[in-house]
């Protein structure tokens, strides 16, 4: 069932898969600019796109600059996104991040990773999705779903998301870096869960991922036999044609 492949081949191939499958994937995030993008990123942490999507747009009702968000009370913010969790937070954080936006950019948002990374609640991924979804520079945002299904492909030794962005980003061409980062994202949603995953079904686990990974999910209980549920014949017809 599982043919040798190097990286390279895999990543093409997968490459070629997620083309097919996802040719113009959208941001799931609502957004209508640079500060709104960051805002619906740093929500997002530990809460669902379809949370924060449906969140946003009261919050962006309020506030949809930086001066405009600088000036809510906090508790007003906190209010706003108290479903998306960790509310008291990401609340301080935006209201910290759009006073420095407001005091030292003319309420802009920087475009490079350093002044990114040194906003309040601002991490490498969340900056990542900013430089290349609203700079378009490039970037390749790994987060922890990305990571999952590298080391699942076999594209990635890495033991942590550092490690897997480099290994990403040696793989694929610079290009295709903000484009790839959507496409996995809905190929894992759609394709690829975390726990009882058919691999035999799947367009890429049936040929991508060693039996050694197979039998390290299968003692995390992370495995399901084909036999013991089909995926649908569309899923099915897909994998074939891979």
């Amino acid at each position: 069932m599982f043919s040798l492949v190097t990286r390279t081949e895999k990543a093409e191939r997968i490459r070629k898969i997620l083309d097919r499958l996802y040719p113009l994937p959208n941001i799931p995030l609502h957004h209508e600019d640079p500060f709104t993008l960051l805002v619906a990123v740093i929500l997002s942490a530990q809460c669902t796109d379809e949370r924060v999507n449906r969140v946003t747009p009261e919050l962006f009702r309020l506030a949809a600059t930086p001066e405009a968000m600088a000036r809510l009370p906090l508790a007003v913010i906190r209010s706003a996104i108290r479903s998306c969790g960790l509310a008291p937070a990401k609340s301080k954080a935006i209201k910290q991040l759009s006073q420095i936006l407001v005091r030292k950019y003319g309420g802009r948002i920087p475009d490079t990773f350093t002044a990114l990374e040194a906003l309040p609640g601002v991490g490498h991924k969340t900056a990542s999705v900013v430089m290349c979804q609203a700079f378009g520079k490039p970037a390749f945002p790994v987060d922890t779903h990305i990571h999952r299904l590298a080391a699942r492909w076999g594209l990635s030794n890495g033991k942590n998301v550092t490690a897997t962005e480099r290994d990403l980003k040696r793989l694929f061409p610079e290009e295709t870096w903000a484009k790839l980062h959507l496409q996995i994202i809905y190929f894992g949603r759609e394709y690829c869960p975390a726990r009882a995953h058919d691999f035999r079904a799947c367009p890429i686990c049936s040929w991508a991922t060693s039996q050694r990974h197979i039998a390290r999910e299968l003692r995390s209980g992370g495995f399901r036999s084909a036999s013991a549920e089909q995926r649908t014949s569309k899923l099915r017809a897909r994998s074939r044609q891979s």
